[in-house]
């Protein structure tokens, strides 16, 4: 069923993705170098040996600006960017290396950006090769990148290959010529189709498709023209975000913000190619995300053991997240620690032998009580709330929970809550209702993108 325009109207507001709780305007940056080596080394010493670790690398230069993009990302040309950041990406590897007393498990890497096919092959190869030689790969590891299909050479995937990468994300967004020439992405089916070939042809074992909605100029005819395309290469899993305007963050934006579908027109937009990806056989793995029936995603949550971390949906049951790179985010269960944002001055850190981390937070067992509740309700659309759990809830957000039910967005029997198939499209809205941090800083003006 999709969303009346009533409760389109009345939810629809800034609400946070919950990559992370507390969401990182909430964190209380209580993070020192000491007290991050210490939690690091007791994740390890707790979860690193059995779960392994998982690695997340940011490559940060694209050489055009797409003016949609909400990343962190520096436009240039000038590939000579590519050693220096590479030597800083390994210095801070070692760095962590230092703290772990045997050698680690690799549960999975994800190169992300940017456009981590800015970087030659052989440059990749030359940062990925001592991070792997380094660790045991586990049997089930996870080898993944994004890849623009505008830049991803056969040599480039077979690279990758090589190294163990068997998983690929080709951000197409969307195949209508008007459309790419506003958001400035100009990439034609013939050579994603190729990218995505050339993938096969080398053993990936999955490709996921990113596309987005509420982009300018974007109709129904047209996203149904993309739908074709895209059923035409039947990739196995698709990422169908909704477009996040933030101009105030991202001046780019401002480009075509005057011919960007309204509210109502947004959400139909997303009814519409949901429609489309369940006729093709797709499964709603959760929030904005779809997999084949044979996917281990949906495999994962059938069985309850689906889990999101930065990094999106994902079947690795490892609680360590490295984040290598400027803006990374590292997620050690204990704490939260990002790097800085600006390229240069991560660099001249890490080369100086500190960390490049800048803003943090220590997790308290509420932090982490709550954690799990939310990630509960956006993997499984179900939570069991804890014992003595509603107490800490405001008057407001317990009437929030109550009318959400009777708008049938979700149940409430006793003390667990279940998200209604209506509800899975306001999950984040039903998030902010159990977000304890969220609720004692009402008053402050959060930089969220709206729900729908």
């Amino acid at each position: 069923m999709s969303l009346s325009p009533e409760l389109i109207q009345k939810y629809n507001m800034p609400a946070p993705r919950y990559t992370s709780y507390p969401t990182v305007p909430l964190w209380e940056n209580n993070v020192s170098g000491q007290t991050w080596e210490e939690l690091v080394k007791k994740a390890f010493s707790v979860f690193g040996k059995t779960e392994g670790i998982t690695i997340y690398i940011h490559l940060p230069f694209c050489e055009s600006l797409c003016t949609y993009c909400g990343c962190n990302k520096r436009i240039t040309k000038n590939h000579a960017v590519e050693d220096p950041y590479i030597s800083a990406l390994l210095k801070e590897w070692n760095k962590y290396l230092t703290l772990f007393d045997t050698k680690p498990k690799l549960a999975g890497i994800h190169l992300g950006g940017g456009t981590p096919t800015f970087f030659a092959p052989e440059s990749l190869f030359d940062l990925l090769n001592p991070i792997i030689s380094a660790s045991e790969v586990m049997p089930e590891a996870e080898f993944s990148f994004e890849g623009h299909p505008n830049n991803t050479t056969f040599e480039h995937l077979e690279t990758l290959a090589k190294l163990g990468f068997d998983r690929v994300s080709y951000g197409i967004q969307d195949f209508d010529l008007t459309v790419q020439q506003a958001i400035h992405r100009i990439q034609p089916f013939e050579r994603v189709k190729e990218a995505t070939e050339n993938a096969r042809t080398l053993g990936y074992t999955s490709v996921n498709f990113d596309l987005i909605y509420g982009l300018p100029y974007q109709t129904q005819a047209s996203l149904a023209d993309t739908f074709d395309k895209v059923a035409s290469l039947a990739p196995d899993r698709i990422a169908f975000y909704s477009y996040a305007h933030l101009p105030s963050a991202f001046p780019a934006q401002k480009s075509f913000e005057h011919h960007l579908p309204q509210e109502q027109e947004k959400r139909a937009l997303y009814e519409f190619g949901k429609d489309l990806l369940l006729k093709l056989g797709y499964e709603e793995v959760g929030m904005d995300h779809f997999a084949l029936p044979k996917d281990p995603l949906c495999q994962a949550k059938s069985q309850g053991k689906l889990h999101r971390n930065f990094m999106g949906y994902t079947t690795s049951p490892s609680k360590i997240l490295l984040g290598l790179g400027s803006s990374s985010i590292t997620d050690i269960h204990f704490a939260y620690g990002q790097n800085d944002k600006r390229i240069d001055a991560y660099q001249n850190m890490i080369n100086k032998g500190d960390w490049a981390i800048v803003k943090g937070h220590v997790q308290t067992e509420e932090d982490i009580q709550t954690g799990q509740v939310i990630l509960d309700l956006i993997c499984n659309q179900k939570a069991e709330i804890p014992f003595g759990f509603w107490e800490k809830l405001g008057a407001e957000q317990i009437e929030n929970l109550r009318q959400m039910e009777w708008d049938g967005l979700l149940t409430w029997e006793g003390n667990i809550l279940k998200v209604s198939r209506e509800g899975i499209a306001l999950v984040r809205n039903i998030c902010m209702q159990v977000d304890l941090r969220l609720a004692k800083t009402q008053s402050k003006v959060m930089a969220f993108s709206k729900s729908i």
